[in-house]
């Protein structure tokens, strides 16, 4: 690593500037090559500052407010808030100080602030962690966190703030004897089954990932294939694979998998992966709608959607996202609900699920699927599965979680499912 932190410390605002102003994804810009030519250390670090920017970023405003008298442009105001981060977790004043007034005297039209850069960030180490953590827990941007107060409650959404600032563990998918790689790798059974890993470090380098005895999947991802029960011999098609999680423990409980993803590139990773962990699975590379092969005893629908129950592990989505969207991907999950029908066979099973916060990607659309299709039935029996609270269940009988559950063990992936039943 850089031992100056300059290079990671660029690239960090970089990434910040990008996600902010620009509305890039983190994951879109890395797998661009945004931080390709960092040495791997202060690549980590990089990611490592940005995300907790992020993560933090209400509260670090929050502590530069009274510094300011009105908000500097946006190159000053992020390297403020990266200055903000690393003072409160405890760097070193002098060189964090003078790394952001650098990052803001190299841009000709801020290098005049370099001075106020300087006075307030040596303010803010003069409060330093005690002021950092006498702020409230940062607050959702406020485009999405009305409609998540209005759907769930202040109350609720507060509990989500606070699990999307704590970050999220590391959930495991087990192939074999879950207590066991728990035990081996110092982590827990979840009441649901997957293994939770508290502090895990290179994933690559733990035990069992070259040998393939599992695959990371949070602990609400995994939710949906259990709904299935048992599909040892049974046809299933999953669609929209990517990453392939679903796909292998579909596979891996002895189901014949079809794995469907329009990207060529992510089905590339999904045929490494079930390679990685000895898994087969037909993978497909198709649109959902031109893809037609009927007759499936399952499909499993993880439809794309506005992603807001993954804040906990991706807390640029709110800054790189204004809902703007969000309807014509509602449009797109009902038509592909539609066409997922047609692809069963009678008295065949939909799991329709979305990682969405928002109940009309949920269950909304669980309940106007029933009302466009006479016959279609919802199987809300299918969701009494071992670790699931009954009040996880929602009226039209499918399957709500939040972040704020399992808060004392570090919180899940806001989830919603359904198991719908096509007419025999």
């Amino acid at each position: 690593m850089n031992q100056t932190g300059l290079p990671a410390r660029r690239s960090a605002h970089h990434l910040l500037m990008q996600i902010t102003g620009e509305g890039r994804l983190m994951a879109e810009l890395i797998g661009s090559g945004a931080l390709a030519r960092l040495e791997n250390d202060d690549r980590a670090r990089a990611q490592r500052l940005a995300t907790e920017a992020l993560r933090g970023l209400d509260r670090a405003d929050r502590m530069l407010k009274p510094y300011l008298k009105k908000t500097p442009p946006d190159h000053v105001m992020n390297a403020l808030r990266l200055g903000v981060i690393e003072l409160c977790s405890g760097e070193a004043a002098h060189g964090v100080v003078n790394a952001y007034v650098e990052i803001v005297a190299r841009n000709k039209r801020t290098q005049a602030m370099k001075g106020l850069t300087n006075a307030v960030l040596r303010k803010i180490a003069a409060e330093g962690t005690e002021g950092w953590h006498k702020r409230a827990i940062p607050l959702t941007p406020g485009w999405l966190r009305q409609p998540l107060v209005a759907a769930w409650g202040r109350d609720a959404v507060e509990g989500m703030e606070a699990a999307h600032f704590a970050g999220a563990p590391l959930d495991l998918s087990v192939k074999g004897d879950a207590a066991a790689v728990a035990t081996t790798l110092g982590g827990t059974v979840l009441p649901t089954g997957s293994v939770r890993l508290q502090s895990a470090g290179q994933v690559s380098t733990l035990q069992g990932y070259a040998e393939g005895d599992w695959w990371v999947q949070d602990a609400a991802a995994a939710l949906p294939v259990k709904l299935l029960g048992d599909v040892s011999g049974l046809k299933v098609l999953d669609l929209c694979a990517a990453p392939g999680g679903k796909a292998m423990q579909l596979a891996a409980l002895g189901a014949k998998v079809t794995a469907v993803d329009i990207s060529e590139k992510r089905m590339e990773r999904i045929t490494e992966n079930l390679a990685r962990v000895g898994l087969t699975a037909d993978c497909v590379v198709s649109d959902a709608f031109a893809f037609e092969q009927g007759g499936f005893d399952a499909v499993l629908l993880d439809a794309p959607c506005s992603a807001t129950g993954t804040i906990r592990r991706h807390p640029d989505l709110p800054y790189a996202k204004d809902g703007s969207e969000f309807g014509a991907l509602i449009d797109q999950q009902e038509t592909m609900i539609d066409h997922a029908l047609t692809l069963l066979k009678p008295g065949g099973r939909l799991v329709f699920c979305t990682c969405s916060l928002l109940p009309d990607e949920g269950e909304v659309q669980a309940e106007e699927a029933l009302a466009r299709h006479p016959g279609l039935t919802i199987d809300a029996d299918a969701l009494r599965i071992d670790g699931v609270a009954p009040d996880w269940i929602t009226p039209e009988g499918g399957l709500r979680l939040r972040p704020d559950y399992w808060a004392d063990i570090g919180g899940m992936d806001g989830f919603y499912m359904a198991v719908l039943r096509k007419p025999a």
